[in-house]
């Protein structure tokens, strides 16, 4: 389905004097030389502590360059509030579109009510609100969740336990993973999740957790689903340490560069690739499109990937 949004521009009397005998339309052609006509963007991430994100990050920042746009970047730090604020200053600087990487689900949603309500179109990336913002571009994480959790079912035959780590609770690909991995699990009766707990996407934690799981299960715990590659890495490494690696399936999403290598040395058993090139470039695409009262997608959904050693040498660069 396709939207369109038209933004109209105030210009002073002597400015549009200047401009006598010239279209409209124009203005916003691609390679005009005036800064004042450069198409400016706010752009709300969740965290630049993520690499994840800090991908989708690149991607944008490339996708901009490319097409003349101008970013002005904010770190939300993972929190819904400050976000909500810095949405609060894209929209005092008038800026002509913003790509917001929500926090939560429900704290976030205020930002995209009150960018609509200044008539700026708003586009989330990677991670969903609860208010429908003007488009979402990013991935079904139910989806994602559903492929791990089937990779970890066939691997254990059907049957053994596993456990759960989540990421940032109340965050769209939080709640969607875990949405998707119980689908998976409720048709595998003999499948058991015996524990789940949050990482917070953070390696170091994860790590933390998983010894803690080690401490408390031993050698019942046949299979770990983290939410993230970065969480999957620290399990891999609290069960390297504690000599278990090699009797326990991990898998996580994401496809991050580390990853990657860790499949390949078979520390991870397998992940699920996330575009965020495709995220990100998107994300811009659309924005510009909104902006400049263009037919754009509404939802633009990104394919996850199923990546073991039998097919990583496409994903690797």
């Amino acid at each position: 389905m396709r939207h369109t949004y038209t933004r109209f521009i105030s210009y002073s009397f002597f400015f549009i004097t200047l401009l006598t005998g010239c279209s409209q339309s124009s203005t916003s052609e691609k390679g005009q030389n005036s800064e004042s006509k450069k198409l400016v963007v706010g752009v709300s991430m969740l965290s630049m502590q993520n690499e994840f994100i800090v991908n989708v990050h690149d991607a944008m920042v490339k996708k901009a360059e490319a097409d003349g746009v101008e970013l002005i970047t904010v770190d939300a730090e993972r929190s819904a509030l400050k976000q909500v604020e810095q949405i609060e200053s894209f929209i005092a600087q008038k800026v002509d579109a913003i790509i917001m990487n929500p926090c939560e689900v429900e704290a976030s949603s205020p930002a995209v009510t009150k960018a609509l309500a200044a008539k700026i179109p708003i586009i989330n990336v990677n991670s969903e609100t609860s208010t429908k913002p003007t488009a979402f571009v990013g991935s079904d994480d139910v989806e994602s969740a559903r492929i791990a959790m089937k990779y970890i079912a066939e691997k254990l035959g059907g049957k053994g336990n596993v456990v759960m780590m989540h990421g940032y609770m109340g965050q769209a690909a939080q709640i969607k993973r875990e949405q998707g991995a119980r689908e998976i699990l409720k048709q595998y009766p003999n499948l058991k999740l015996i524990a789940h707990q949050t990482g917070e996407w953070d390696r170091a934690k994860a790590m933390s957790l998983m010894e803690n799981w080690i401490q408390s299960y031993g050698g019942q715990i046949n299979a770990v689903f983290a939410q993230n590659d970065e969480m999957g890495l620290g399990a891999v490494k609290a069960l390297t340490d504690a000599g278990l690696k090699d009797k326990v399936i991990v898998v996580s999403i994401d496809a991050i560069p580390d990853g990657l290598q860790a499949v390949k040395k078979g520390t991870l058993d397998a992940t699920v690739f996330q575009n965020a090139e495709q995220q990100g470039s998107k994300a811009i695409e659309t924005a510009v499109k909104a902006a400049k009262g263009q037919a754009y997608d509404k939802e633009t959904l990104i394919p996850f990937q199923l990546v073991t050693k039998e097919n990583l040498a496409k994903f690797l660069k």
